[in-house]
Formats: C-alpha cells, structure tokens, sequence
C-alpha cells in the first residue's frame, strides 16, 4: 500500500493503492515554476475515493468497489525519502526524483506537522525557505513580520497585540484582580497551558472553579490537548442543562457522567464545581455537595489524565466547532462567567486572562 503526491511535468499527480490497483489522479493546471508564487494543495481519500486540489480546482476519483484501508505502518516522508530505490514504481510516473521547492504548513488529518528541526524524525539538505529570521506563521493571526537588526518585530491586526501577535486585546487590556474573572460572550475561548504540567502527578488529578450562566448548553473546560482522538482529556460542561462530565484516560474510550437530578446551571447563579480523578476513580462535587462517584475502569488498564499540560476554557480556536472537536459530547462554546480556577492542589488561581484567548472580557467590569 502507498500514498504518493509528486510533481510530474508540471502538474500535481496524487497516487495510491490499496492492496488492488493503483488510482491515479492529475491536476488540469500546471505550478507556476517561478519559485515565488505559493500553492494550496489539499489531497486525500474517503475509503478508496480519492480527491486532489490545487488552489481551489478539485479532481474526484469515484470510488469503486475494492479495497478501502491504508494499511503502512511507515514513516511519513516530505520532499524526499531516505533512498529513493525504496520507492513503489507505481508510485510515480517516472524515476523518483527529490523535490527541490519550498514546503510550509503541512496539515495531516486536521493536524499540523511543525517544520522546526526537532520535530521530524529526521532529514537531510533541508534549510529555511525564507532565508530571514521572519519564516512562516512567526508572527501569528495575519500579522506582518518585519526583520530587525536585533531580530523580528510584528506589526500585528487591530484585534491582536504581543510579541507574535499571539494575545487578543481583549486579554491584555483588562487584567484581571485575584479572582481571574472572565466573561466569555460566545464564539470565545481561552487556551491556559499549565506551567507545572512536568511535575504533576497524573494519576491524582483535581480541578475546581465556580461558573455562572443562563444557557442550557456549553463546554465550560477541557483539560487535553485536543489535537486527535488518541488524546487524554478531562471535560466539564453543560448537556439539557444539567452539569456533565466526561473523562477519557486512554483507548479512545470516553466515559460521560450527567449529574440528573436536578437542574441548577443555567439559572445565572454561581456554581462551584470541582471534579478529582483519582487513577480511574472520579468525583464529582456540584456546590460542595458530591453528586457523582464513579469507577469508571476497575480493571485500572489507565491510570493517568495525560492532558498534555492544556486547559482549554469556554472553546475552542476560531474555525474549530465544539460539536466537532467533542465529538457531540458538548454542543456549543460557553456563554457566562468563570472564575478562581484551580488546578491540582495549587495555592494560586490561574490568572485566565493572561493566557491565550479569543472574545474575552473582564467579568468584574459591567455585571
């Protein structure tokens, strides 16, 4: 089995098999060959349903009945291999050839590939493309990078300020006191990335903060990095206006625990959750009153919140849709009031509004 996207005489050609026939696709265009000019290609399948696009034109491939896994087990290889010979001949149209090119923001499904000399696994003749200290996505949320005698500096979008553009206005201009009180409006999100995450015990989690809200539905926090399936997360929000959480610890195997007894959480008072993951012993406390305890795996085959030191408060980035990222766990973003979150047993409050975020307001200004 292979799947191959190479650069033959111009055009794009996408080329897979399945363990039957190999499927070929080309493009009707040709790249412009300047070396200056950038093109967004997007390539793939649905089972044995191939598609290929180049700057918006799409090539579909109808699938037939046959063969419809990918079945490597490999390493992924980008602009090259590590010996061409090792190369399926139905792989590409003529003899394997390196690219010589420029690459950037590699997407695989819906996750992004960091082109950083860490990362991958390994490589070889590979450089910066931009040949400046400004490369690509430096500065972030459209911001234009300029390049300095001491370095870069951003000239950063209306909406956005900080070094690399990275902090929405809204946070940076109103700090908040000791309660780390924030207002999420809808469409909001706040991502808080956990200092301590390489000293925590993972198999004794804990997380406490008090909400308040007038809407039936809503993820109020998700602990994990939310970046495939595989994650480890911790999740707290409403469902039919009732308090629900749901923990996954490993396998892909997410256990929802809806508190039914009566429903307190959308009547704009404030409410004080806390949920302690103890190996695969959960507790839910609603108000200081414990109203879910649950084993949820008593063959203790995981242990451990592996969240990857990420809290996510309210949301999701722009373009990531709660319903989608939840898996239709949790409906929709937060609308309402969050504050004195804690993590673990710690002696401070995260300051929410000094991370990461998006339509964030000062809930200590106005209501």
């Amino acid at each position: 089995d292979f799947l191959c996207i190479s650069l033959v005489n111009g055009f794009i050609q996408l080329r897979y098999n399945l363990g039957d026939k190999t499927v070929i696709l080309q493009t009707f265009q040709k790249v412009h060959a300047n070396g200056n000019t950038w093109h967004s290609l997007k390539a793939g399948r649905a089972g044995n349903e191939g598609y290929l696009d180049l700057d918006g034109i799409n090539i579909t491939q109808k699938a037939t009945p046959g063969m419809n896994a990918l079945d490597t087990h490999t390493d992924f290889f980008v602009g090259g291999v590590s010996s061409l010979n090792l190369v399926n001949s139905m792989a590409v149209e003529n003899e394997p050839t390196s690219f010589t090119g420029c690459i950037r923001e590699i997407v695989i499904n819906n996750r992004e590939m960091k082109l950083t000399v860490t990362d991958p696994k390994g490589g070889a003749n590979v450089g910066d493309c931009d040949g400046t200290v400004c490369g690509y996505t430096v500065c972030k949320n459209n911001g234009t990078c300029q390049v300095e005698n001491s370095g870069f500096s951003c000239s950063c979008p209306q909406e956005w300020t900080g070094n690399t553009c990275e902090q929405s206005i809204h946070c940076s201009q109103n700090r908040c006191g000791s309660q780390a009180l924030s207002k999420f409006i809808g469409n909001s999100y706040i991502k808080y990335t956990d200092p301590y995450y390489g000293k925590r015990d993972l198999q004794h989690s804990r997380i406490s903060l008090n909400f308040t809200t007038n809407q039936t539905e809503g993820l109020i926090v998700w602990m994990g990095k939310s970046e495939d399936e595989d994650n480890d997360f911790l999740a707290i929000g409403l469902a039919n206006g009732k308090l629900k959480v749901v923990i996954n610890l490993g396998e892909r195997i997410s256990v929802p625990l809806t508190h039914s007894k009566y429903s307190t959480c959308c009547d704009e008072r404030w409410h004080f959750v806390t949920v302690v993951q103890n190996q695969t012993c959960v507790k839910v406390y609603l108000d200081e009153e414990l109203i879910l305890f649950e084993d949820i795996d008593p063959q203790r085959k995981y242990t451990a919140l592996n969240y990857g030191g990420i809290c996510y408060f309210g949301g999701f980035e722009i373009g990531r849709k709660v319903n989608i990222v939840t898996t239709g766990l949790f409906q929709k973003e937060f609308i309402g009031k969050i504050k004195d979150v804690v993590l673990f047993q710690d002696s401070k409050k995260i300051q929410l509004m000094n991370a990461e975020g998006y339509n964030i307001y000062n809930g200590n200004y106005g209501n």
